[in-house]
């Protein structure tokens, strides 16, 4: 027997149509590329979505399309966000911190159609636009006053000019399988190229609803959020949802990521919660800190991308009042996937107690299943002890990446990498990560591409990569390498190789020379020894 309740579908249109009813006159604040501050509502915000589903459709743009955006975070990212996926066609983010020849094929393996982007990645742009296959449309996101005189991309649109091709803002969001695609993001992995997580209405409303809960991030109408993680890193962690969902005053940074220039929007707008990676943060707390100054409003920070080093989280909580929550998620979980919210009886502990509870990834959000098992594949207790490989499921994981090949689910479960324990409240904690990438400021380091780079170098016999600790950036890749017989090769020299190879962020940050890199019996290299060995190499701060 069924239940005689109304059915329908879950739709990301239905997120703007709910805020723009419910929460019309509330304000979305965006520090444009242009310099200036911009203002506009809800009810703004879904008229101009709706023209810009319009000019899609007029640019040849249908059901199950790609549409890249390689933009900052701002209100005309936003509109197409609603924009793109509410029309039935996808929305996908590309990551500009990436080095060009990577964004040119995860835009041609994506197909995209139209590569939406703002004025400050216009040289980027130009630079690749003759070698994406795929794209059709090129459009800047200004008016056109700030269009340029010339460009080397033939036929650049200008988005004001299409947003205001359209007569009037008369459009009526399609209905369709809530199954059916809306975003893709793709995510960076130790060897070969990048793999597309092709996310879908289903779970992203769900996603969307689930992270705005007291217990994940507590996003409500009396709050003003400002998403510092941008919206081209997994959705910003579905922040420009979560607010549509709720009604909340958004704040968007634009470029100006430094700590004088959040510090500022933070007390002009009433920011109450925010959400970024450490790097981020110690800008922050370093211009607080020099100039004496303190903040009105915020109460909460998300961070997330890196463990939270104790001292960010002592000066957070103790010198400025601001609840530090930790978050844990990945590209194949829409990202949210734990969250460290204390439980009643935790509030009560010592605050040492309590401070390394909250050090630790945190615990399920509903919708998300996890454990943790040994070698033999058996599941391993929850004692804050045993560790073993993190697996997750549930309905907004990854089911299977876009580039079609076998699922990467061991029976129903995603194998994340990661090595964690979990104690008996639920608490996870990640002790280690199977994955040989690097974790600098939030983002990911595949340490194969560089490995691969050095050993074309002439003189260099064999070269691993690892992560050493770094002060500021958490980790940063460290070049291991065992010259060739009789072969000259300095460090400057072999970190010069990688000029133009690769993006700069991605270059090692130092080289150490020895006579063997040890190996397993397979002949794999046994990072995890050089890891052991060179952890704590000192690396020169940037």
């Amino acid at each position: 027997m069924h239940g005689q309740m109304m059915q329908q579908p879950l739709l990301i249109a239905s997120l703007l149509r709910h805020a723009e009813r419910h929460h019309g006159a509330q304000e979305v604040v965006s520090r444009r590329v242009e310099g200036d501050i911009h203002r506009c509502t809800y009810a703004e915000l879904a008229a101009r979505s709706r023209r810009l589903a319009q000019a899609l459709a007029a640019l040849g743009v249908g059901n199950g399309d790609r549409v890249g955006t390689i933009a900052w975070n701002g209100y005309r990212h936003l509109e197409l966000y609603y924009a793109v996926s509410g029309s039935g066609a996808v929305l996908h983010t590309l990551n500009p911190r990436l080095h060009a020849d990577q964004l040119v094929w995860i835009a041609d393996h994506a197909e995209d159609q139209v590569l939406c982007f703002d004025l400050s990645f216009l040289p980027l742009v130009e630079a690749v636009a003759s070698r994406l296959a795929t794209v059709k449309h090129f459009v800047l996101l200004t008016d056109r006053g700030h269009m340029p005189a010339a460009s080397k991309i033939p036929g650049l649109l200008c988005y004001e000019d299409l947003i205001a091709s359209q007569a009037d803002d008369r459009f009526d969001w399609p209905e369709f399988d809530e199954q059916t695609a809306s975003s893709l993001c793709y995510t960076s992995g130790t060897t070969g190229h990048p793999k597309g997580v092709l996310y879908s209405h289903r779970s992203t409303v769900l996603h969307t609803m689930a992270s705005a809960l007291p217990d994940a991030l507590n996003i409500s109408a009396r709050d003003v959020v400002l998403p510092v993680v941008p919206m081209f890193h997994v959705n910003a962690w579905g922040l420009p949802y979560s607010a549509c969902l709720v009604g909340a005053k958004l704040v968007f940074p634009g470029p100006g990521l430094d700590g004088k220039s959040l510090h500022e929007l933070f007390e002009s707008e009433g920011v109450t919660v925010s959400a970024g990676v450490p790097t981020v943060w110690q800008g922050l707390l370093a211009h607080v800190t020099i100039n004496g100054l303190k903040f009105s409003t915020m109460r909460r920070t998300i961070i997330g991308g890196s463990a939270c080093p104790p001292a960010m989280m002592s000066a957070f909580e103790d010198t400025h009042g601001v609840q530090v929550i930790h978050a844990w998620g990945m590209t194949e979980l829409s990202p949210i996937g734990t969250v460290g919210i204390l439980k009643g009886p935790q509030l009560k502990l010592p605050v040492e107690q309590r401070r390394a509870i909250q050090a630790k990834q945190g615990r399920s959000v509903f919708g998300i299943d996890m454990k943790i098992v040994g070698e033999d594949g058996h599941e391993r207790p929850w004692d804050g002890q045993a560790s073993g490989e993190l697996l997750v499921r549930g309905h907004w994981v990854v089911d299977r990446y876009i580039q079609g090949d076998r699922s990467p689910l061991i029976n129903g479960w995603f194998p994340t990498g990661d090595v964690a324990t979990i104690d008996a409240d639920g608490f996870m904690n990640i002790t280690d990560r199977a994955k040989d990438v690097i974790k600098s400021g939030g983002e990911w380091i595949g340490s194969i591409d560089i490995e691969n780079i050095a050993m074309a170098h002439p003189a260099v016999l064999m070269a691993a990569c690892i992560a050493a600790r770094h002060p500021k950036w958490d980790e940063r890749p460290l070049l291991v390498v065992v010259k060739k017989p009789g072969a000259e090769l300095a460090r400057d020299a072999l970190l010069g190789f990688f000029e133009g190879k690769i993006a700069k962020w991605w270059t090692p940050d130092d080289v150490v020379f020895v006579d063997a890199i040890p190996l397993g019996a397979t002949g794999k290299m046994l990072k995890h020894r050089l890891r052991e060995q060179f952890q704590d190499h000192l690396l020169p701060q940037g």
